[in-house]
């Protein structure tokens, strides 16, 4: 009856062997084979009567199996059921002599004949040329991509993260992501990741609200997280792909202060148009009442009224251009457009526009090699009438007067000087002149409203440019500005 019973028992084992989908090899205490199923015959290409009895490091390629044994005896030791290869890549070896990978169960049998060891062998090619497909995506990636366990602990990265983060890959593998979260965020990190794998799914991260990571070199940048699980071998994990968005912000920032700059420049001109308009008519009214008290009382007026009289009508006549040139000045830019302008044809239509004062002065103007340039064409024609007008204005009276333009490329910008032998300017007046009807001398001898060089500021910052002036007082001075 007992030989019944273990007859019994063996054939049942033999059935649910034979049965399992995965090669199963049945090893003893001092390595040799003593069964095998139909799937290992499948897998290794031999027939049983070549494996029964043969030492199992046959099925091992020859710079494993020296180790092989070692490992054996220490399992026989305490055999328990596990994982045989944790943490490291198996291969076995065919009949045919090629390799591929494995992952093995082990499982210990107790028998009449002693212990033996139940190897449960499943060929994973498919699953590793799966996982180097995945491996290849992340890495062509154009975004960081960060594969994290639910452990936190971060177990793959591509190139694009190392250079978001500038940490190398081996900093990063085996480390905690919280090490790229900034230390006010990071205390909370830990709960919103239990969170997620309680039930993961694809989403943007912190949708809502301003997300930040930590470079190695301690600055943060601004990102965007898209959040991706993955089921994997060794349990869930998500996949994070993330873009650093800081330029994006910056020039959300750059737009979001042209639209105020924009609509401060609409109420600006608007209040200059009302103000100019409210400040015209009463200034037309003294206007034509000085008209009147010429005209009807300059018999009955003596000399001083007369001379009052005429002061009035200049300051008059004075405010009147004031307040036109504040128009002028508040619509600058207004509707402009960006076209390629001949610089050197612009420069020229100026010097003919002003040959008249350019002859009478005696002034002598040399332009350089000028190119083509974007530019608002009609601004930038005020912006060189304005500085050759200053030009010869401020001239040296015992000098005759000289001007020269010229031109260089200074990395993405042009830069125009427009240099003089006239007065100059004192250092301590550099800033102070090109903001409006700031005036540095007397107006009886120099007529003007203080306003020209803040015209050309304006032009020139219309340009995304600078301007800036370089002097010595009595020797002249050069007006550099940027496009």
């Amino acid at each position: 009856m007992e030989k019944e019973q273990i007859k019994f028992t063996e054939l049942t084992f033999q059935l649910i062997v034979e049965s399992s989908p995965n090669a199963i090899v049945l090893v003893n205490k001092e390595g040799k084979i003593a069964y095998i199923n139909s799937q290992t015959e499948k897998l290794f290409g031999y027939i049983r009567s070549e494996l029964i009895g043969q030492p199992v490091e046959l099925l091992i390629p020859e710079r494993f199996s020296n180790h092989h044994k070692a490992f054996r005896d220490l399992f026989f030791q305490i055999p328990s059921v596990r994982v045989m290869g944790a943490g490291r890549e198996l291969f076995a070896l065919r009949k045919n002599k090629s390799e591929f990978p494995i992952e093995i169960g082990l499982n210990p049998v107790i028998t009449v004949d002693g212990t033996l060891v139940l190897a449960s062998i499943i060929d994973i090619t498919e699953r590793k040329k799966a996982e180097e497909r995945f491996r290849l995506v992340v890495e062509s990636a154009p975004n960081a991509m960060i594969l994290v366990n639910s452990e936190g602990t971060i177990t793959l990265v591509n190139d694009q993260t190392e250079k978001l983060f500038g940490y190398e890959r081996k900093e990063l593998i085996g480390n905690k992501l919280e090490l790229l979260i900034p230390n006010r965020f990071r205390g909370h990190h830990p709960n919103h990741r239990n969170t997620f794998f309680l039930k993961p799914q694809t989403r943007s991260m912190g949708a809502g609200r301003d997300l930040f990571a930590l470079k190695k070199d301690g600055n943060e940048v601004q990102v965007e997280i898209g959040l991706n699980p993955i089921e994997t071998t060794e349990g869930q994990m998500v996949l994070a792909s993330i873009i650093d968005i800081t330029e994006r912000k910056i020039q959300e920032q750059i737009v979001k202060r042209h639209a105020e700059l924009e609509a401060k420049n609409k109420e600006l001109e608007q209040f200059a148009y009302i103000a100019s308009h409210d400040l015209q008519e009463p200034l037309r009214t003294i206007s034509n009442y000085m008209k009147v008290f010429e005209e009807d009382y300059n018999t009955v007026l003596d000399d001083n009224a007369l001379r009052y009289l005429q002061s009035v009508n200049n300051a008059t006549t004075r405010m009147s251009k004031l307040v036109k040139a504040l128009l002028d000045y508040s619509r600058l830019g207004r509707n402009k457009q960006l076209v390629l302008v001949d610089g050197k044809k612009i420069i020229n239509d100026v010097i003919a526009d002003l040959e008249t004062i350019i002859k009478t002065t005696g002034t002598t103007i040399e332009v350089g090699e000028v190119t083509k340039i974007d530019a608002y064409e009609v601004e930038v024609r005020q912006l060189f009438q304005n500085l050759i007008t200053n030009a010869i204005k401020f001239r040296k009276k015992d000098v005759p007067c000289v001007i020269k333009i010229n031109l260089e490329r200074i990395k993405d910008k042009w830069k125009f000087s427009v240099s003089d032998n006239g007065i100059g300017i004192a250092p301590e007046h550099f800033e102070r002149i090109f903001f409006i009807f700031q005036r540095l001398n007397p107006i009886d001898l120099y007529e003007g409203y203080g306003i020209g060089l803040a015209n050309c500021k304006k032009i020139v910052e219309l340009h995304e440019g600078e301007i800036w002036v370089e002097s010595v007082l009595g020797e002249g001075s050069t007006f550099n500005f940027t496009i």
